[in-house]
């Protein structure tokens, strides 16, 4: 136990948290089961010893440990959890859940024996914690991490405390937020460096970028989605295949059938394909309202546009990176569909959206335009950099 403790206190102590990530703000830390779900390389240790560095102030209270470590191939969750109790201890925070068999019935046989207990643990975005895992799906609370917004992108760059903004306050207050935010800095000094490279905490590292990025990226396809799906290895070359072809055509339509042909599998197998890479934070699936998986989406996106450069890195079309973060900031806290009236997206049933490269002045009164523009003149635009700040 004594050699938990130290790491604990090694790590803890050496936590590089540049930013501070907005979720650790929205949740309930009162549950006494919380999962914290997210993509590879989007920062869940770190937040987990930052959770820990701000509200575990007592020695031997809170420990955090990973899975990873082979000293519970032997010794069992549970047991482990009762000495650490027994201890004094009362925040156990775990990492790389899955790879510890039967993890969501020990969880739940430790929140039943230690009543006084909180448990917070990472897991993967593939990972369905309460569909798939009855055992804690009535005492867990699930939260996503997302990667760097816009937002946090720029107060990490520039060490400033630029505030977050509902959707609400952007469409209607938007001159006195871009007028106060453009008194401290200009977003678009910042926001094709964030398409390249923002989105994911690892920049930071003394790495090469794409290549760590491509690393991830394949690390998510062979365990995240073959590893913790109990998908066969020989499955992984048209796993690959697929989201490449994907990626030359979007955003656009998915030909189901033509993709099933290249990769030489059923059309079937192609929508479960496409499921799991929306799962691993590969894709995001845009339908129709009212409609869902398996039906198939009207249109297929990367999921944000560091993916497109790290795999294109010299052919990335402009439009398409743009329209993949006005959809990936839009869909962090709200329902996104297919947008009518020729809108790209219909936001929580409400708003229509659609993107522009400038300013002009419109008045399609059912469509709300994000422009690429520095300020806008007209109450149906919106800066596109200004929804980088949803979060």
């Amino acid at each position: 136990m004594e050699s938990f403790f130290n790491t604990h206190k090694d790590l803890v102590a050496n936590v590089k948290a540049p930013v501070r990530r907005l979720l650790m703000d929205e949740i309930d830390w009162s549950r006494r089961m919380i999962g914290i779900k997210g993509s590879r390389g989007v920062g869940k240790t770190t937040f987990l010893l930052q959770y820990a560095q701000e509200h575990c102030k007592v020695a031997r209270k809170c420990l955090y440990i990973n899975f990873n470590n082979l000293y519970f191939t032997k010794c069992s969750l549970i047991d482990f959890t009762g000495r650490f109790y027994d201890q004094g201890g009362r925040v156990l925070l775990i990492d790389q859940t899955f790879k510890y068999p039967n993890w969501s019935q020990e969880l739940r046989i430790c929140y039943d024996l230690y009543p006084e207990l909180q448990i917070i643990f990472s897991a993967s975005s593939v990972m369905r914690l309460t569909d798939e895992n009855e055992d804690i799906a009535d005492v867990v609370a699930v939260y996503n991490l997302r990667g760097f917004s816009l937002r946090e992108f720029i107060n990490l760059q520039t060490g400033l405390n630029l505030p977050a903004f509902s959707l609400e306050d952007i469409l209607n207050n938007q001159e006195s937020i871009v007028r106060g935010i453009l008194q401290q800095v200009n977003p678009l000094d910042y926001f094709q460096d964030y398409l390249i490279y923002g989105y994911f905490p690892f920049f930071l590292e003394n790495r090469n970028f794409p290549e760590n990025l491509l690393k991830t990226m394949n690390m998510m396809m062979e365990v995240d989605i073959l590893l913790i799906k109990q998908i066969d290895l020989k499955y992984l070359p048209k796993i690959r295949s697929l989201l490449y072809l994907i990626m030359q055509t979007t955003p656009g339509t998915a030909n189901i059938s033509q993709l099933a042909a290249e990769i030489q599998t059923s059309r079937a197998t192609v929508m479960n394909y496409i499921k799991y890479l929306k799962d691993a934070r590969f894709l995001n699936t845009l339908y129709a309202q009212g409609e869902d998986y398996p039906k198939k989406p009207k249109q297929l996106y990367v999921h944000n546009s560091n993916l497109m450069h790290a795999v294109f890195p010299e052919s990335t079309d402009y439009h398409a990176e743009r329209k993949t973060f006005l959809y990936n900031a839009l869909h962090a806290n709200n329902k996104v569909n297919i947008g009518k009236y020729h809108s790209d997206f219909c936001v929580s049933r409400k708003y229509h959206f659609k993107y522009d490269t400038q300013s002009t002045n419109r008045h399609r009164s059912k469509i709300h335009f994000a422009v690429d523009a520095l300020e806008v003149n007209y109450k149906s635009e919106t800066p596109l950099w200004l929804f980088g700040f949803l979060y």
